[in-house]
Parts: C-alpha cells; sequence; structure tokens
C-alpha cells in the first residue's frame, strides 16, 4: 500500500499542561493546556507527569503523549483550520475523576479538525481548549490535505412535484381543512 493509500496518518503529540494560581471566589487555580510537542516519547496521561518548567504562580507538566490521526474524510476541516490564522489543535480534556485519574484534568484526545472539536464541546462534559500548532505540524496537516483532499461537487437537490393523493386527500381533491365540519353546531345554529 503507497503513502496515499492510508486511511489514517498519526504522530505522536506530547500535551503541555499548566496549572497557574488564580484569585477566584470558588477556585485557587486552573488547568490549560498551552502547548503541545511533536514526536514527543510516550507518557500514559493516566500515570505520573513530568515537569516542564515552573514560575512564580505556575508549573508545566508533560501531562501525555496523545497521537494527531489524520483522516482523509475529515480533509474539509482541517483545511478550514489551515486557513486560519493562526491554525490550532484542539486538546480535549477530561475531568480525572471520569478516567480513573490522580490528577484533576486528563488529556484524552488532540485533532486538527474543528468539526471534532466542536462534537466534544456538544457534551458539555469535555473541556476542549485550542493551542497554536508548531510549524512542523502546519506542515504535516497540509501535506495530508494536499495528498488527500477530493472537492465534493454540490448538487442541488431536485424537488419532486407535490401529488396531494400520495398523502391522501383524494377525496373530492381537497384537503382536509378544506371538508366541513361534523358534529359541531355551526355559527347561526346556536341559540
Amino acid at each position: 500500500m503507497s503513502g496515499t493509500d492510508k486511511i489514517c496518518e498519526s504522530l505522536p503529540l506530547g500535551i503541555v499542561l499548566e496549572k497557574a494560581s488564580i484569585e477566584h471566589r470558588w477556585a485557587s487555580h486552573r488547568w490549560r493546556p498551552v502547548d503541545v510537542i511533536p514526536g514527543a516519547p510516550v507518557l500514559d496521561p493516566a500515570g505520573p507527569w513530568r515537569v516542564l518548567g515552573t514560575g512564580e504562580r505556575w508549573t508545566r507538566f508533560h501531562a501525555g503523549t496523545l497521537p494527531l490521526e489524520l483522516f482523509r474524510k475529515e480533509t474539509e476541516g482541517y483545511r478550514l483550520n489551515l486557513s486560519q490564522e493562526p491554525p490550532r489543535l484542539f486538546v480535549i480534556l477530561r475531568s480525572g475523576e471520569d478516567a480513573e485519574s490522580e490528577h484533576e484534568w486528563v488529556p484524552i484526545h488532540a485533532t486538527a479538525c474543528p468539526f471534532e472539536a466542536q462534537d466534544y464541546l456538544d457534551s458539555g462534559d469535555d473541556l476542549v481548549e485550542a493551542v497554536e500548532m508548531p510549524p512542523a505540524i502546519v506542515a504535516f496537516v497540509q501535506d495530508f490535505v494536499d495528498r488527500n483532499h477530493v472537492d465534493e461537487p454540490f448538487v442541488k437537490r431536485k424537488r419532486k412535484p407535490h401529488d396531494p393523493r400520495k398523502m391522501g386527500f383524494a377525496e373530492a381533491g381537497r384537503a382536509p381543512v378544506d371538508r366541513p365540519r361534523r358534529g359541531r353546531a355551526t355559527r347561526g345554529s346556536e341559540g
């Protein structure tokens, strides 16, 4: 099978999460993805994380390695993403309680398709954040789109003419709203 016959291509991405202190009534900190590491070594998101750096009010972790998978059927979404300035990767985080993990939030998926990211947002259970797509990944996604995208021609559907007999209105060619009412008094007969 040649490279253009592949259904999908994959690239490992290290997910970089930042825990930052915040001043808020109900929370002392916030988690968010801030970067990805193309070709990162494998690290289980549910296992121990590696500290990458610390600052006065923040700590960054390599919080796991996830595959960025590209599929031929999703090239329209990739094209839309690449047309944005800057293109983005979408990282989906799930509550650690749901993932049976020692961490508060766990990265579960990474995608370059904004339509797929929207599907995760619709559930309302996951946290979806965008990070800027590094140049190496932009080149990887662009190459995949160039090799696999096929424009779908727009075909306007043709409407069939309406036939009332198919709707059960064959009686005298009139619709039910045109039939006289039975069993109710008419206006002049009330008395």
